[in-house]
């Protein structure tokens, strides 16, 4: 019987669904193991060959664990809220939903041409109000929740009320946006939208005045990860810094934790370490600055506190409230003029920088150490975000300080003993203090560092800070909390509306808000939000039901929140979900919430390092504090595939004609390359009829040939369409099947490793899977198995393939799985083996990896249940040890023949042996052996 991949592909595909194959429930006779890849953003483009690299690798070590006996969930959905099919409704008019379901059944059309094992019965997408209902739900548990330092954990916001209606703030140590002090007397005098402004300050979702990117042309709120160079990445507009009143997640409470439980995590050290440096701890103290001349003060957090002697200026952020109160009337046009400058530049712009730019705000600040009036500089590589939003300046010592004293010519005063300031900064990590302070100075505090190790006056001035009231000991974080509005259409609705401006939640029976219909998608010419557009979007808080606008009244009838939710907010727990997900009662049901735990492999990419895996991780820890989620971490083991990218292919154009050269006689004409479809070229050899058919300008094109063929020009990109580089999947399972497309993906090289796709490869990896198949049937289409019993060889070379590829899957070395097999299969093929002994076993290694042939062959073979249902076999050692050992003969280190010996044979039969061989006297030409060395199992060199 012929491999006929396209029958067999369909054939197997359709039995899947029809037997629910790959349906799963809660069983708790058998061990559970979840493997799970970050859910897709269905574009409009479909899938390229670089998608589904990270499914296929789960797809493998899902089935793998399967075979091994493991109940697996293995599931996939989409992540269907995004901005592309918002734009193209404000293009086009078409409503996001069409556009979402349109892009979704076509990228679901294409994943199951590749076979993957996914359990679509839990299938999930964002949009949907069923699904968005818990994510609605999950936000209103945050705003109705604090999170206690105490405790290290979200609490129930009617303790804080009960808390300040009896005591106030004393012993108060709850995460805040700012310090706050009051009696329970002045709380309980204060009226119902002053109270509910003080518990905003401590609720973790909550509303607050932050600075956003905002791109006014797209009308939304951008992430960092949104904007390059200065403007928005999808559509290339303009982006500026602005201060909006915005939803937030008090992230930044969870940062200790968030650090704590990379240490339960088998994830890659890099991952760990970006994460480690996102979250940004630091210990040390802040410290107050009177402003000269002014009642103002205000506060700086410095790691270095030991170095307060060495400060010679003061830097604000642009964005600090300070900059307007401190700016004298003098520089208020420069000022003024470099915030302007500063706007148009993100913070991850400013972070990455490091060109020097500042403005002197005219003011200063004094010491409180020395004394000294220190000059107050306004410079954009200080964040507002960050600490207090102002530092102090210690130039000898700080590289970023340094560059910009040498910049703006102020003065850079070392700190310790023999350190060389005259071209650098000094890293004062070790040493002797010195000038803290100046011998030449009268002192203007009784603490003197001189003398003292880095380590002693570090100790020294924190205590001396605590004892004096100069400030506190600290742990601060760069962990920011994270901005949850956005002003757009297509996202999650808020369950909130608004009384007497201040925001109450919607009854959660009352849940999901569904978002509504509106006649534009654009901002309102008043500049509100798309949802602003929206004729009926308030709520009747005694009839419990949306209504429409014209009915508010702010009584009974109240306006709901126009943003929506970010990107984030659906993926954020989705994985919980997707083990409960038609409960219509709870996010997820506690006794499956108890099999299913959480995530034992997670797949996807490192470009969600700092974003979703801190957001996910946040928001798993906060249901976990509510007894929701039974474990803290969402995902036990993480990795994160390379990327595929696109090997483009080039023709060359001989200037100001048609005519168009082959690569290796392009040097004799003056051409321009120019990218070429890499569907119309194989093997680098270009289709000439398809090239002119391609685009109506090449219709009449000529050629310039080497050896009858044109050879186009090559070059590793990045697959775009642009570059006309995009590779279909659909093309490569046209032509050569699901199984060769899976394998050679695989193939490529490491999972973790970023490879150029490269279709010159493919045919081997297709005549394979046709060499396997011929182990099954002849040329004629005869059945060559046979229920004979496996000879050593045979069993050798079975049992060493199943070694390695055990071995490779759980290290996820695919691609050397991948040599093995074909390694294993030229050895079997040479043996001519049609043991069904042997070849059963292969079928079930190989069965992860080419699901659809496996199948195919495992049905042949008699079986009744799918091979998803076979067991894994394991290895023999018996079967792989050697019964002869062939060793090299050698004279005076000089290899001369081989010989071979048991594998157990001591080393003085082996001497004798070799002395006796007629080939040993040709070289020891009557001479006595000085020695004779045996390496065991290698070599046995003569010494004349």
């Amino acid at each position: 019987m012929e491999y006929n991949f396209r029958e067999i592909e369909k054939k197997w595909q359709k039995r899947w669904v029809e037997e629910k194959t790959y349906q799963v429930t809660e069983d708790d006779s058998k061990q559970k193991f979840y493997v799970l890849n970050m859910f897709p953003y269905p574009s409009g483009a479909g899938l390229h060959v670089g998608h589904p690299l990270g499914y296929i690798a789960s797809d493998i070590y899902a089935r793998y664990k399967r075979l091994q006996g493991f109940n697996v969930l293995n599931p996939m959905g989409y992540d269907a809220y995004g901005l592309p099919a918002e734009q193209y409704a404000i293009q086009t008019g078409q409503h996001p939903a069409i556009t979402t379901v349109n892009n979704i059944n076509r990228y679901r059309e294409q994943l199951d041409k590749i076979g993957f094992s996914f359990d679509w019965s839990r299938e999930i997408r964002t949009c949907d109000p069923e699904y968005y209902h818990w994510t609605q739900w999950a936000f209103q548990k945050m705003f109705n929740s604090y999170y206690c330092n105490d405790k290290q954990k979200a609490r129930p916001i009617e303790e804080l009320e009960k808390a300040f209606a009896s005591q106030g703030t004393a012993g108060l140590n709850a995460a805040c946006s700012e310090e706050l002090s009051f009696t329970a007397e002045e709380w309980n005098a204060k009226s119902e939208k002053e109270q509910q402004e003080i518990l905003m300050n401590y609720r973790i979702a909550y509303l607050g005045e932050t600075m956003v990117n905002w791109c006014a042309e797209l009308g939304t709120v951008l992430a960092n990860d949104e904007v390059v160079d200065g403007v928005s990445e999808r559509g290339g507009y303009p982006v500026i810094q602005k201060k909006m009143r915005q939803w937030c997640l008090r992230v930044s409470a969870y940062a200790q934790r968030l650090l704590d439980g990379l240490d339960t995590i088998d994830w890659t050290d890099s991952l760990k370490e970006t994460q480690k440096n996102w979250i940004g701890r630091s210990e040390g103290a802040e410290i107050q600055f009177k402003v000269k001349d002014s009642d103002l003060e205000f506060t700086i957090f410095t790691t270095r506190a030991d170095t307060m002697f060495g400060v010679t200026f003061m830097v604000l952020a642009p964005e600090s409230e300070l900059v307007a109160q401190v700016t004298t009337p003098e520089q208020k046009a420069e000022v003024d003029a470099y915030l302007d400058r500063t706007k148009k530049r993100t913070e991850r712009e400013r972070i990455a920088d490091r060109s020097v730019t500042g403005v002197f705000s005219g003011a200063y600040a004094i010491n409180p150490f020395t004394g000294e009036a220190v000059p107050i500089w306004i410079s954009d590589y200080v964040l507002v975000g960050y600490g207090t939003g102002a530092i102090m300046a210690v130039p000898a010592h700080d590289s970023r300080d340094y560059a910009f004293a040498k910049h703006f010519g102020l003065e850079i005063r070392p700190l310790v003993e023999g350190c060389d300031v005259s071209k650098e900064s000094f890293d004062a990590k070790e040493g002797i203090v010195c000038n803290s302070p100046r011998p030449d100075v009268t002192p203007y505090c009784d603490l003197s560092l001189n003398g003292l190790t880095i380590k002693e006056a570090i100790a020294t001035t924190k205590k001396y800070v605590k004892d004096h009231n100069l400030g506190r000991v600290k742990v601060n974080y760069r962990l920011r909390d994270a901005i949850f509005s956005r002003q757009r259409y297509w996202g999650e609705p808020f369950p909130v509306y608004y009384k007497d401006g201040m925001p109450y939640m919607i009854d959660k029976s009352c849940l999901p808000l569904e978002l509504p219909e509106v006649a534009k998608f654009l901002p309102t010419e008043t500049g509100e939000p798309p949802l602003g557009h929206a004729t009926k979007w308030a709520w009747d808080t005694v009839n419990k039901c949306i209504t429409e606008n014209e009915k508010i009244d702010n009584v009974t009838i109240f306006p709901l929140e126009l943003n929506t939710m970010p990107g984030f907010a659906g993926s954020s727990a989705y994985y919980l979900r997707y083990m409960d997900p038609r409960n219509h009662k709870a996010l997820v049901d506690p006794k499956t919430d108890q099999y299913w735990k959480n995530v034992d492999l997670y797949v996807g990419g490192t470009e969600h390092a700092t974003g979703h895996l801190i957001y996910s991780r946040f928001w798993n820890k906060f249901l976990h504090d509510i007894n929701i989620s039974v474990v803290e971490e969402p995902f036990l083991k993480l990795v994160n595939q390379g990327m595929i990218q696109g090997r483009s292919n080039f023709v060359y154009r001989i200037k100001d004609t048609n005519t168009f050269v082959s690569l290796n006689l392009k040097d004799q004409y003056d051409v321009t390359p120019i990218h070429v479809d890499v569907n119309i070229v194989s093997n680098d050899i270009l289709d000439l009829d398809a090239f002119k058919a391609w685009r109506p300008e090449y219709a009449t094109a000529e050629f310039i040939l080497e050896d009858g063929k044109y050879i186009c020009g090559w070059a590793v990109e990045k697959m775009s369409k642009s570059m006309f580089n995009v590779v279909n999947p659909d093309m490569i399972v046209d032509k050569y099947g699901a199984d060769t497309l899976r394998m050679y993906e695989m193939f490529l090289g490491p999972v973790e490793q970023s490879k150029p796709w490269d279709t010159n490869g493919i045919d081997g990896v297709h005549r394979f899977i046709r060499k396997f198949w011929s182990l099954f049937y002849s040329r004629t289409d005869e059945y060559l198995v046979k229920d004979e019993p496996a000879t050593k060889e045979e069993l050798k070379s079975l049992h060493k393939l199943i070694k390695k590829v055990t071995g490779d899957i759980e290290q996820f070395s695919y691609n050397t799985s991948i040599s093995a097999f074909m390694i294993c299969i030229n050895e079997l093929f040479n043996l001519k083996c049609s043991k069904k002994e042997i070849l059963e076993q292969l079928v079930v290694v190989l069965a992860p990896f080419a699901p659809h042939v496996c199948e195919e062959l495992w049905d042949v073979l008699g079986h009744k249940t799918s091979v998803c249902d076979a067991e894994w076999p394991t290895y023999n050692e018996e079967y792989l040890k050697e019964d002869t050992i062939n060793y090299t003969i050698s004279f005076n280190g000089k290899a001369r023949f081989n010989m071979e010996f048991a594998a157990d044979e001591t080393s003085d039969a082996i001497q004798a042996a070799v002395l006796a061989d007629e080939r040993s006297q040709k070289w020891i030409e009557g001479k006595t052996p000085k020695k004779i060395i045996v390496v065991p199992k290698k070599i046995v060199n003569v010494v004349l």
